[in-house]
């Protein structure tokens, strides 16, 4: 698959970054107009855990406008509007998160604290471009006590997450799940990771927070697994294969293909998304 993906017409895309100059961004996904503001001084800044979530990356709004439109997850039904997604390495700009988050019943987006800020301001901006239900899809679910940070009469919250650092463990009590919950939900649906995979250091810890979570839907045999979509820029090909290595051996592992994708996704375009379920 490694040779494969590298064997594309890849185009430059220096980087990857949409505008890394702009304090604020102007963009459309999945028929919505959405304002992100961006931090070009923490980009820029000499933060050692890491400052790339501080803009918004090219793949990010095309992988938002093709998972937000009629795909095969939701004909399959994995994406229904009971769901529950998470995102790891949200950033700030909060763009899947108010393009899916309109089809699903939860969205959760995580990163590490230094995101926080800007990503609830982004999205609590951004809520009166999109159309959310919360009364409808949160009845009869359980409850968990609301972090006064996040957006409100929304159906996104947001969870710091340090890959390298914080365990999942307390990921069912954040959800409001127990092991004899009774509405057909343990754990999440879909973990999305857009654009995450650029350093081999953060490999191991990315899928291994990738499969913990995957490792919580338990539930009935009936139920499908958690399925995990990584979308990525191609940049350097060592670093792709050991991330596909690296997941492969927790994971069974498909490149979505073609037909499958819209056309900014497709082959020649310098982008890819893979899906996987826990071995």
């Amino acid at each position: 698959d490694a040779f494969l993906v590298f064997s594309q017409a890849i185009p430059s895309q220096s980087l990857g970054f949409v505008d890394s100059q702009a304090s604020t961004l102007d963009i459309t996904v999945a028929g919505r107009h959405l304002t992100i503001h961006q931090s070009r001084g923490l980009l820029t800044s000499n933060r050692k855990e890491g400052t790339t979530g501080a803009v918004v990356w090219k793949v990010t709004p095309l992988f938002a406008e093709w998972v937000a439109s009629p795909n095969f997850l939701f004909e399959a039904g994995y994406l229904t509007c009971s769901s529950i997604a998470l995102e790891l390495g949200a950033g700030v700009s909060g763009v899947v998160a108010l393009s899916l988050a309109p089809k699903v019943a939860r969205y959760i987006a995580t990163d590490q604290d230094y995101s926080m800020k800007l990503l609830r301001q982004n999205i609590a901006e951004n809520l009166q471009s999109i159309s959310i239900q919360t009364s409808k899809k949160s009845k009869g679910k359980s409850k968990r006590p609301t972090d006064p940070n996040d957006p409100p009469s929304s159906n996104i919250e947001t969870l710091e997450l340090d890959w390298e650092l914080d365990s999942v463990s307390s990921l069912p009590s954040f959800l409001g799940q127990s092991g004899d919950s009774d509405d057909g939900h343990e754990g999440v649906d879909v973990v999305i990771a857009c654009d995450c995979i650029y350093n081999d250091a953060l490999i191991e810890p990315l899928n291994n927070t990738c499969a913990q979570i995957c490792r919580l839907n338990s539930a009935k045999q009936q139920q499908k697994p958690t399925i995990c979509l990584v979308a990525q820029q191609i940049r350097a090909p060592d670093v792709f294969e050991s991330w596909l290595t690296s997941f492969h051996r927790l994971f069974h592992v498909w490149k979505i293909p073609d037909e499958l994708l819209t056309p900014p996704l497709r082959e020649n375009s310098g982008f890819v998304v893979h899906l996987g379920h826990l071995r």
